[in-house]
């Protein structure tokens, strides 16, 4: 099958954290879009809500996409950098804040529309808690249920993908592994409301990947859409493909084939120092890399898994990361 490469646009423009006000400058948007359009083998976009897309900008977004013979992969609504989002967004026990988010949820939905983009993308940052005997976690997390069978019940044309994550911007997230956020799925009661899986988060939250694909796969075919990074498994760095858990991800895409995954391959960085173009090609030349390996070595894969016999397995990835492989890259 031949993959889909995605990247979020926002990922070329201004990098900051908590020292440092921002290490680049910050491009405007269609800035940042023609330097996405020159990355290799990629050919589809995630925009972030208020940021990247905006109900003026739509149709101009739409034109630029089109003469590019790009796709709009998902939107991302913006539910996590507001202040008025400071306590919770979907989840807020503030009937008003939640229906702010609910609101600027569907207005990203109308958007999709117009785009004949097909997912959105749902990250609910800060939806969660940080001191303990301080949250009624039972209402808050009901809040969060409803709020996405609404969206989920207003658009049965779209699917929605909840992306989880352990933690940050809050201490603890409702959304914060594969199971929970599989729970709140099917609580729902809607199939088209799954999941994202952004390897970064997973590593961070103790997860082998290609064994939660199964889980999701388990649970209905859950599995809507894949987010591409790399860290150390302490914090979401969001670092090049591969430049970590490079076994992980050679276990990863043959699950996701095993699978029947057909959904984009959506690169997530966070380039801080790094030429953003550059570093997110690198994730996609590794991918590419690692589909190679996969094509080649497929019928040894298979056998391997069979066999079950560590010795066997660690003889082979030597010898397909060692010289073979690495003449390639």
């Amino acid at each position: 099958m031949k993959q889909k490469y995605s990247v979020i646009l926002g990922n070329l423009g201004n990098t900051r954290d908590r020292f440092c006000a921002g290490y680049k400058d910050n491009p405007p948007t269609m800035e940042m879009l023609r330097r996405a359009f020159r990355i290799p083998d990629v050919t589809g976009i995630e925009l972030v809500g208020t940021w990247d897309i905006r109900p003026d900008n739509v149709r101009e977004m739409k034109s630029a996409l089109e003469d590019a013979g790009w796709r709009c992969v998902s939107i991302i609504p913006d539910l996590f950098t507001q202040a008025i989002y400071g306590k919770g967004a979907l989840s807020s026990t503030d009937p008003k804040v939640r229906r702010h988010a609910i609101d600027n949820t569907k207005s990203m939905c109308e958007a999709a529309l117009e785009l004949n983009c097909e997912l959105i993308n749902l990250w609910p940052g800060q939806d969660g808690f940080d001191y303990l005997l301080a949250t009624d976690y039972e209402q808050e997390r009901e809040n969060e249920c409803c709020s996405v069978r609404e969206l989920a019940t207003a658009y049965p044309m779209l699917r929605f993908a909840l992306e989880y994550k352990p933690k940050e911007p809050r201490t603890h997230s409702y959304l914060g592994r594969m199971a929970e956020t599989l729970l709140l799925a099917q609580e729902t009661g809607c199939q088209n409301v799954g999941v994202t899986v952004d390897t970064g988060h997973a590593f961070y939250a103790g997860e082998v990947v290609a064994d939660q694909l199964i889980v999701a796969k388990r649970a209905g075919n859950r599995l809507f859409h894949m987010h591409f990074n790399d860290n150390y498994a302490a914090w979401d760095d969001d670092m090049i493909v591969g430049s970590v858990h490079t076994v992980e991800y050679l276990e990863i895409l043959y699950w996701l084939d095993r699978t029947g995954y057909n959904g984009w391959l959506s690169m997530d960085q966070y380039p801080y120092r790094e030429e953003a173009a550059e570093a997110i090609g690198e994730s996609v030349q590794w991918l590419k890399q690692f589909e190679t390996i996969l094509r080649e070595s497929r019928s040894e894969i298979d056998q391997l898994i069979i066999q079950r016999d560590g010795v066997a397995t660690s003889r082979f990835l030597r010898g397909v990361l060692g010289p073979r492989a690495m003449k390639n890259v």
